[in-house]
């Protein structure tokens, strides 16, 4: 049976980068702005950080404790709550990364230490899970404590932030891909409709139908078809997925079979009318009339996206 969640994240095309690590003394704050299809982390090794997403919800962060805000938001991080920050763009920073700076000596002996990285999509991704993640995700020290798989990620994150050594952002990276799916498994517990829709994947039957559509989702799928991989009725296979995963199963397969498709197009080693087949399409005009529907765009534009 296919890892249902390992195929979302590989089509998603989930990809960390490091973007900094940095020592404030107070007074501090730092603006972070939004940032189409990503997801930002900030990891407080020693003393205090606020975090507060615009108009949205915020957090105080202790040492240990990591915050992730899964939809680029604008947010702002600082030693306490109500920090005005200068608006001075650093056009340095990497992955689109323009922040607002005010106050902090940048001295290791500084009272707060933060590892910082960014965590982006496919540009068009999309899923029920995405859709399902809270705008910001706090995971405590004794959270990581549940999860050695998260916590021990974590240290090393930590380590090579402050270690200068030869590939240390590379790696960093990688982890963060890493620690960003045991985060979001870990925060299962605390965050009622990202368990419903991971409830899905694990569920008896409605686990096993998706497996299938993750599996081979250029077969032509009915509702029949499905519920009877379910062992259900048509109309309880129906509910039943419609209630856990948040979209009916059909409408289900049509976006899966297009996210498929930008994916794979994506790759720039494949022409459109073998991707159309791949997926399911019987012809190449109904795959484009569909995927320039959904995304905004020909798939012509889409081939080889991910290599530019």
């Amino acid at each position: 049976m296919t890892d249902i969640l390992s195929d979302i994240f590989d089509t998603i095309r989930l990809r960390g980068t490091f973007y900094f690590s940095t020592d404030y003394a107070p007074p501090w704050v730092v603006t972070v702005p939004a940032y189409q299809k990503a997801a930002r982390f900030h990891l407080v090794v020693q003393g205090r950080c606020h975090v507060a997403i615009l108009d949205g919800p915020k957090a105080d962060l202790g040492p240990g404790d990591l915050v992730v805000i899964t939809r680029g938001l604008e947010h702002t991080l600082a030693d306490e709550a109500g920090r005005k920050p200068l608006l001075v763009e650093d056009d340095s920073m990497a992955n689109g990364f323009k922040g607002a700076f005010a106050g902090g000596t940048h001295d290791p002996s500084a009272a707060t230490q933060l590892v910082c990285g960014h965590l982006s999509f496919r540009q068009g991704a999309d899923h029920p899970l995405l859709r399902a993640l809270p705008l910001l995700i706090v995971m405590r020290a004794i959270d990581r404590a549940q999860h050695p798989l998260l916590d021990e990620t974590l240290r090393l994150i930590v380590r090579l932030a402050f270690s200068g050594s030869l590939g240390a952002a590379a790696s960093i990276s990688r982890l963060s891909e890493v620690f960003f799916i045991e985060t979001v498994r870990a925060a299962i517990a605390h965050h009622a409709e990202l368990a419903v829709v991971m409830t899905a994947m694990t569920d008896k039957q409605i686990g096993r139908a998706l497996g299938r559509i993750h599996e081979a989702p250029a077969e032509p799928w009915t509702v029949e078809a499905l519920a009877q991989v379910a062992g259900m009725s048509r109309s309880r296979f129906a509910e039943r997925f419609t209630e856990l995963v948040g979209v009916a199963p059909m409408s289900y397969v049509a976006e899966w079979r297009l996210q498929k498709a930008l994916a794979r197009l994506s790759e720039g080693d494949a022409s459109i009318k073998a991707v159309a087949a791949e997926v399911g399409y019987l012809s190449a005009a109904a795959f484009s009339r569909a995927f320039s529907q959904r995304f905004g765009r020909p798939p012509s534009d889409a081939s080889g996206s991910d290599r530019l």
